[in-house]
């Protein structure tokens, strides 16, 4: 059995007597222990690696290194001001326990305006603290640090995979490199993943439904359902306010009682789809096709299209009984054989739009605009007091 003493890299106090067996990761994990550090080299006195547990011989004194590189023992104990010169001088940093060893003039050079160029410009100037090998101590994140030095190194910033660039950024607002923070700020902003403004698709949407309880309301207020085919769903009760529906086919749907407030419907297909107590203030559905929707609901619940654009939209033949479509512009619009009774028109744009064969009865039409409107085969008559102000 072999035994050696192990000393701490540049240090020749406080040295451990070991045995060594095994393999040199035995050693460096027995060395670990022993001196309380990471260790993760071996070097013999005059500097020299050792890689090969076979060289180590009885009695030999080892030094344990960090990963830094070598210390000279000889110099441990001459005071620091004797092993220092100009800014050229080798520093050796202990920031969160990890140590880096640099030169004077790479952490004050490249910023000299930096919280790192004040704390080594001066020899002792700052009062850094250093540990019992000599090294400056720094309380922050070595992971963080390692690409801010390089950077100072050699001006390009180098981040390893699985470092994080905001904890970088902050170490760089922290040590005051305003040139760094700028490289990052762009780095972070390049590695974003780019928005996603693609329409949802029907099989997207469909695992929502499938995912929300009949009682809840599903919100879907603003999002982009451009072009999906949501014909035959049941959408009850959602919220598609202010929502991207434009080009949708939404043939035979269940809107019921479905908020569409501001929402673009514009080009969709609408046709025998129930509509029963929706609500459509505002929104634009010019060019849709609502052929036999239904609006009627039984309940008296009424749909409100007040203000909505349906400028050539097709409504023929649908169920509009008790339905505001006060001040909505209809120019244009087919309405040919709709159920219109009881209907709010009041200030409705109503211009070149075919009412031919409806059911007009007790309809408001009050301050319409129904110049070249077409009323022929209307079921009832329509009363002058329906049109007058």
């Amino acid at each position: 059995m072999r035994r050696v003493t192990l000393f701490v890299n540049g240090s020749a106090r406080n040295g451990k007597v070991v045995a060594v067996y095994g393999t040199l990761s035995d050693l460096l994990s027995v060395a670990s222990n022993k001196l309380g550090i990471k260790a993760t080299s071996v070097y013999n006195g005059k500097g020299g690696l050792i890689d090969d547990i076979a060289l180590i011989r009885d009695d030999d004194v080892l030094f344990v290194c960090e990963g830094e590189p070598f210390i000279d023992p000889q110099t441990d104990g001459r005071p620091h001001e004797e092993l220092t010169g100009s800014h050229t001088d080798w520093l050796t940093l202990n920031v969160g326990g990890r140590y880096f060893t640099t030169t004077r003039s790479t952490l004050v050079n490249k910023e000299p305006d930096s919280m790192l160029a004040h704390m080594f410009k001066d020899k002792d100037a700052w009062g850094n603290k250093q540990d019992h090998r000599g090294a400056f101590l720094i309380d922050r994140s070595p992971e963080y640090f390692e690409p801010i030095l390089n950077y100072l190194r050699h001006g390009q910033l180098i981040v390893n995979d699985g470092i994080n660039l905001l904890g970088v950024l902050e170490e760089a607002r922290f040590f005051g490199i305003d040139s760094l923070i700028e490289h990052l700020e762009i780095a972070i902003k390049n590695s974003q993943p780019a928005e996603d403004h693609s329409p949802i698709s029907r099989k997207e949407f469909v695992r929502f439904l499938l995912a929300t309880p009949t009682k809840s309301e599903l919100r879907c207020q603003g999002l982009n359902f451009s072009g999906a085919d949501l014909s035959r769903l049941d959408l009850r009760y959602i919220n598609f306010k202010m929502a991207n529906l434009s080009r949708c086919n939404l043939a035979h749907a269940n809107l019921c009682c479905a908020n569409l407030e501001r929402a673009d419907l514009s080009g969709s297909v609408l046709d025998c789809a129930n509509l029963q107590g929706v609500k459509m203030l505002c929104s634009n559905a010019e060019g849709a096709s609502l052929k036999g929707c239904n609006f009627e609901d039984p309940s008296g619940l009424k749909a409100n299209l007040e203000g909505a654009n349906l400028k050539g939209v097709d409504m023929e033949g649908s169920q509009m009984t008790g339905i505001n479509l006060r001040v909505a512009t209809l120019k244009n619009a087919k309405l040919k054989n709709c159920n219109l009774r009881g209907a709010t028109l009041a200030g409705t744009d109503l211009e070149n739009c075919d009412l031919s064969g409806c059911d007009l009865q007790e309809a408001n039409l009050r301050g319409s605009n129904v110049k070249g409107a077409i009323f022929e085969e209307m079921l009832t008559p329509l009363h002058m007091s329906q049109s007058v102000r």
